[in-house]
């Protein structure tokens, strides 16, 4: 079977980069210049202090995949590496196995997030930039063009790619019974990353993925991929990884609220 991975990214804003494009006090500290940047991105929105996507910084990467070896689900690389080496770790794990790609608004923020990242860290990719020019059959299918499926963003298709019809994971998931974010949410990360909870961060982001997984087994059920039986033994797969694992505690979490 062609590898599923299933990702999520958790971003900051990236300090450095905000002190050399705003004129910002060189003696203001971190948390000073992100509540400023914060300040002025309120005024700028009337309220909303999300950054553009070039400001952010990538703290974790969490996947769930699936292949011919069973199901894992990890944050990649150590909790203390670099922004560059865990982004290096997500498309060497591409370039080796060329798996499909699954995100909920992966082409919307994680993606382009990555991208962006990548050129400040001159991080190479040719086989996720591929589009037909090293590999003929990318260019019918390849991990750039919205309506290739070698990256399904599933949050795009399911609303037929009308921002007005897009829903977030978080209530999609617990409509179909599955639990959800679980500890925090995105609006919680720069906080939790201040107080230097970055394993809390990576449990919530690798939840996220699951939840994730889940709701893709249920679009390939939808979809006709999948037989209600096939259907329910990968859901069976889901719990036995669960169980294996339920020695982390948000694991446990997870498969508690599971019912």
């Amino acid at each position: 079977m062609t590898p599923i991975l299933v990702f999520d990214i958790e971003t900051v804003p990236d300090i450095a980069g905000l002190r050399k494009l705003q004129d910002i006090d060189a003696s203001m500290s971190d948390d000073a210049v992100a509540e400023l940047v914060f300040q002025r991105r309120r005024q700028q929105t009337h309220g909303s202090d999300f950054l553009p996507l070039h400001q952010h910084r990538v703290i974790a990467i969490s996947c769930v995949m699936r292949s011919d070896e069973g199901l894992r689900a990890w944050s990649l690389g150590k909790i203390d590496d670099g922004e560059k080496d865990i982004i290096q770790r997500f498309f060497d794990g591409i370039e080796r196995y060329a798996p499909q790609l699954i995100s909920w608004n992966g082409g919307g923020f994680d993606l382009p997030v990555l991208h962006y990242r990548s050129l400040v860290h001159s991080i190479a990719a040719p086989k996720y930039w591929d589009m037909g020019d090293d590999d003929r059959d990318y260019k019918w299918n390849n991990y750039i063009s919205r309506y290739h499926m070698r990256h399904l963003d599933l949050m795009d298709l399911l609303a037929l790619y009308q921002a007005r019809a897009n829903a977030p994971l978080d209530q999609i998931a617990q409509l179909c019974g599955f639990p959800g974010k679980l500890g925090m949410d995105g609006s919680q990360v720069w906080g939790a990353y201040q107080r230097g909870e970055l394993e809390a961060i990576r449990h919530y982001c690798e939840t996220d993925v699951m939840n994730t997984y889940l709701v893709f087994l249920r679009f390939q059920l939808m979809k006709g991929t999948l037989t209600q039986a096939a259907y329910v033994e990968e859901e069976k797969i889901v719990r036995a990884f669960l169980a294996e694992n339920k020695g982390q505690e948000h694991w446990q979490k997870f498969a508690a609220s599971w019912a």
